[in-house]
């Protein structure tokens, strides 16, 4: 792969959820909204870069991806409960931001940031599940190489940029900038958008919550996983 590092790819895509065999949009990119990303700077998932990196501009593809090779499975250890005082401005709960069903913005004590669906709301917790939205699922990829070249040194600093924190993506999108672009159920922000879900999307490597899930393995009960409000900043 050493060869193979450093290419600048820029392709348009379709993702289907096939799992249960009936295909099932769930995103596309368009020539005007492509996805754009560098090889062997870990951004993407690794199949999904394995598949594209040998191939030549013009070219169409199809693959698909088991749950192992993107997203994993869906897993009980990264449903958490974290301590319902987390979610409180000025001494009251965030209930405009906080609620059944809402996809909120949260940061570990490493400043690692992700998303979380709201599942349950209690006296004392809130509980929170942490797996990916694609978690489980069998995808298969449909689409074009619309450019493939060396990146360069420009494009690479940008990137790193991007991946060191100033976006959560760690992807960029056309000339847009930071966004994969994705048009599914996050919304018209895509699937990095707002809320740079699950660092990095539909096509983006997932660096996930780890073992230790949204805090640290610190019992989701001490403080260390913070809420962001709208301009990032934690409460």
């Amino acid at each position: 792969m050493e060869q193979n590092a450093n290419k600048y790819i820029n392709v348009s895509y379709k993702l289907y959820d096939i799992t249960n065999g009936e295909p099932r949009l769930l995103e596309e990119t368009t020539p005007d909204h492509p996805f754009i990303f560098i090889s062997g700077m870990g951004v993407v998932l690794p199949k999904f870069e394995e598949n594209l990196i040998n191939m030549a501009q013009g070219e169409t593809f199809e693959f698909v991806l088991t749950p192992e090779e993107a997203y994993g499975e869906r897993t009980e250890k990264h449903i958490v409960n974290v301590a319902r005082e987390t979610f409180c401005q000025n001494g009251h709960f965030d209930h405009d931001n906080v609620f059944v069903g809402a996809e909120i913005p949260l940061q570990n004590e490493d400043g690692n940031r992700f998303t979380g669906k709201v599942m349950e709301i209690a006296d004392d917790n809130v509980k929170i599940d942490l797996n990916h939205p694609l978690a489980g699922l069998t995808l298969r990829f449909t689409g074009e190489i619309l450019e493939t070249r060396e990146a360069t040194i420009e494009e690479m600093t940008r990137l790193a940029k991007l991946i060191s924190g100033e976006c959560g993506c760690g992807c960029e999108h056309g000339e847009e900038g930071c966004s994969c672009g994705h048009h599914h159920e996050h919304g018209e922000e895509g699937c990095c958008g707002h809320h740079h879900d699950h660092e990095g999307g539909c096509c983006g490597h997932n660096h996930g919550h780890g073992d230790e899930g949204c805090c640290g393995g610190h019992g989701h009960h001490d403080g260390c996983c913070h809420h962001h409000d709208e301009e990032g900043k934690a409460n």
